[in-house]
């Protein structure tokens, strides 16, 4: 779905929790030739099961485009799509983008498994594509043009496996896999995997799709194998209602968490049941080590009165890289800003200094604990 441009330009207005309509400044029409506004694509869910991660993406991009609205000279026109939260409008969005708005670059689309579907037409086109969030390690392999200022699953997993095991003093776990979500697939994945390397067993191996309610089956099956843990690296609704359901049934076991499940949504929906709940991810205010870190974190609380949490921050690294990309380039031309891309090294982020290394970011893992219904930051895990 096709929804309104807006210009990076000072006093950005965020008119919904959904959708940015709008930015004050000059001029609704861009200029002709080199001298008219940059134009990049944003391909978000601003609707569907995953617009809560939507919402906090555009919340990112308000505080990037407030912070830098011009590049180059030029003022920075981002073009909003909304992917509807799956893969066909990830794909169609992108392609629309290229073809009808002449963007320059596109940052998107937030899940591993709608960034995956829109690397290919990006690619296929020449056009850079950013992706704030999206740890799946298939999104950048073979491709010169798709780039993720995020981490890559394994080195989730590993560390993930070694906080269960060292932290958690976890010996046998439960492993929970979404089996529409390639995040999930994933991460699940390199979990087994190390977890198992550094001496551990899995008891267990879950399986459920996005969308399921009824979570008996699995949790029945969990509790007779008796882990020392549940590993559950899913997104917000289903790990909530799968720590609710579990809880219910009388299983007490610690929840291990990834990334997706960093939202206010998952305390909101889950309450009691995440209490205690340990989950890595990209960020958190407590953590941050970097002036631009600091920076965002006191802009954000400043503009929207709360903490910013990992996607919001990402978003805000992902705009940032692509036009410190673009003014190290000197150019506009798609192939050059990808070039510039693939040699980004020690980029001070809102999440960490930043460096590309075959298209992915380079950067630690952060460890977060549900407490007293709020996330509480516990450390940060260097490559």
């Amino acid at each position: 779905m096709r929804l309104n441009k807006f210009s990076a330009m000072p006093g950005l207005v965020l008119l919904s929790a959904l959708v940015v309509l709008s930015l004050l400044g000059p001029g609704a029409a861009p200029a002709a030739g080199e001298a008219g506004p940059v134009k990049i694509g944003v391909v978000f869910p601003l609707s569907g099961t995953e617009a809560a991660y939507g919402d906090c993406g555009l919340k990112g991009l308000k505080m990037a485009a407030k912070h830098r609205p011009t590049v180059l000279g030029r003022p920075v026109d981002l073009v909003l799509a909304d992917n509807l939260s799956n893969k066909v409008d990830s794909c169609r969005e992108t392609g629309r983008l290229i073809r009808e708005d002449k963007v320059r670059a596109i940052i998107g689309c937030l899940t591993s498994g709608n960034t995956l579907a829109a690397a290919p037409v990006a690619e296929k086109a020449q056009v850079p594509l950013v992706a704030p969030w999206a740890p799946n390690s298939r999104v950048t392999q073979g491709r010169k043009y798709v780039f993720r200022v995020c981490f890559v699953d394994p080195f989730q997993g590993q560390v993930a496996a070694k906080f269960a095991r060292e932290n958690l003093k976890a010996k046998t776990a439960a492993v929970f896999t979404d089996l529409k979500q390639e995040y999930c697939v994933g991460i699940a994945r390199c979990f087994r995997q190390a977890f198992q390397q550094m001496g551990g067993k899995v008891v267990f191996k879950a399986f459920y799709n996005s969308g399921d309610q009824d979570f008996a089956p699995q949790l029945e099956a969990a509790k007779k194998a008796n882990p020392d843990i549940i590993y559950l690296p899913g997104h917000f609704r289903e790990d909530a209602l799968i720590a609710r359901q579990a809880r219910a049934m009388g299983l007490n076991q610690p929840i291990l968490s990834g990334d997706g499940a960093q939202t206010e949504e998952l305390i909101f929906q889950g309450g009691e049941a995440v209490e205690g709940l340990c989950l890595t991810t990209h960020f958190h205010p407590q953590g941050v080590d970097t002036p631009a870190g600091k920076q965002f974190v006191a802009a954000f609380r400043k503009l929207f009165r709360y903490d910013p949490e990992s996607v919001s921050a990402l978003t805000y690294d992902a705009y940032n890289v692509l036009l410190d990309a673009i003014t190290r380039a000197g150019s506009t031309d798609p192939p050059a800003i990808a070039k510039a891309l693939e040699q980004t090294k020690d980029f001070p982020g809102a999440t960490g200094m930043l460096t590309l290394l075959r298209h992915d970011a380079i950067k630690p893992v952060v460890i977060l604990q549900v407490k007293d219904g709020k996330f509480k930051y516990l450390t940060s895990v260097k490559p």
